[in-house]
């Protein structure tokens, strides 16, 4: 069999043909870049693709080499932002096996996320089948490091050529995947985060609840200040008030009481429904913590750190899974929480949830899925 043979990678939507790339990466040069990870800047040897019409639906599933994409300059994605994205790891187990951690509910959000876009959706067997065909290619690429995992990247965006608001008639759908070590350089440690101010991610009615980059775009500048503040993130607050808490750039937020009570804002239509959240306030509930999903304002945060009230707060997602916070700041206060260091709870649930990601506990809740 040649490099450029296809070779039929088993779907329940169909199968994936496989297009060899002629110049993979030779392992030693791998083998370098395994052991020196940093986050999204390295991709591995293939891509996974299907292409849909509104005439032909989803069609010519397959994994080719990874390179460049040949764009029309009128492609609807580059003038309207048609596009969505989802976030998902795969982990090296000691045993070598590779595992995906809740596959299915990157789908549905997806999904959900097409909808508010006006793309279509994708079969959550063709979005299971993307990653499974991709990682019977390329899993030597899944590093097996302290907190390394392969970070997969599905996304689909209007590849149709015409200048018109509407919604297009070609989508393409695409998986690419990057070895990564933790988010945050000089891994799990307590960040810095500004607090924006005259900047919000998302409004009444938006995107908010949408994995979209507008959403993203929105955040870039507000997050440049962050930096020029000497903190790592950015926190949102609300649109309508400017008073309660949203979420960070890419993170969902939590805030641990003296009490051992958990709050985290609740879903409004503005906040991304994160898949990390969603799993971090089960496993608490599962520790006999209360949590309670409402509307919180910076102002009683403060308060809360400065009376002692307020232990720890820390942010979720799947690229920093769970990481502690340790200031929040803006022109009107600057206070540091727990002494400016990691929190007994989110240390606690931190580990708890990468235990079962890197199967050193057991998965009682069914969220890991073998691929390799």
């Amino acid at each position: 069999m040649t490099d450029t043979t296809a070779l039929a990678v088993a779907s329940t939507a169909g199968d994936f043909r496989v297009v060899r790339n002629p110049s993979p990466m030779p392992a030693a040069d791998r083998e370098a870049a395994l052991a020196d990870l940093k986050f999204g800047t390295q991709f591995t040897d293939h891509m996974a693709r299907i292409t849909w019409t509104r005439d032909g639906g989803w069609d010519n599933r397959r994994v080719e080499p990874y390179g460049p994409l040949q764009l029309d300059p009128a492609a609807a994605v580059l003038h309207y932002a048609q596009e969505i994205f989802e976030g998902l790891k795969a982990y090296r187990w000691a045993d070598g096996s590779v595992w995906l951690f809740r596959p299915e509910a990157n789908a549905q959000r997806l999904n959900r996320s097409a909808r508010r876009m006006a793309l279509p959706e994708l079969p959550v067997e063709d979005f299971l089948g993307s990653v499974t065909s991709l990682l019977a290619v390329d899993n030597a690429w899944v590093p097996g490091v302290e907190e390394s995992s392969l970070y997969l990247r599905p996304f689909m965006f209007a590849s149709e050529a015409f200048l018109g608001v509407r919604p297009a008639n070609v989508i393409d759908y695409l998986l690419i995947a990057s070895p990564v070590g933790p988010y945050f350089a000089g891994g799990v440690k307590p960040v810095s985060i500004w607090v924006a101010q005259g900047f919000h991610r998302a409004g009444p009615g938006g995107t908010g609840d949408a994995k979209c980059g507008g959403n993203y775009a929105a955040s870039l500048l507000p997050q440049q200040q962050a930096y020029d503040h000497g903190c790592q993130q950015v926190l949102f607050l609300d649109a309508r008030d400017d008073r309660y808490l949203e979420e960070l750039g890419g993170m969902n937020v939590f805030v641990v009481r003296r009490d051992g009570t958990v709050e985290t804002p609740r879903l409004t239509g503005t906040i991304l429904e994160g898949i990390t959240r969603a799993s971090v306030i089960q496993q608490l509930e599962d520790q006999n913590f209360k949590v309670i999903e409402k509307d919180i304002t910076a102002d009683e945060v403060v308060a809360g750190i400065e009376s002692g009230d307020v232990a720890e707060v820390f942010a979720c997602g799947t690229a920093a899974v769970v990481t502690p916070v340790g200031r929040l700041a803006s022109p009107d206060f600057d206070v540091t929480i727990n002494g400016g260091e990691a929190g007994e709870v989110t240390m606690r649930i931190r580990k708890a949830l990468t235990d079962i990601q890197y199967g050193r506990a057991e998965d009682t809740y069914g969220w890991m899925r073998r691929v390799v």
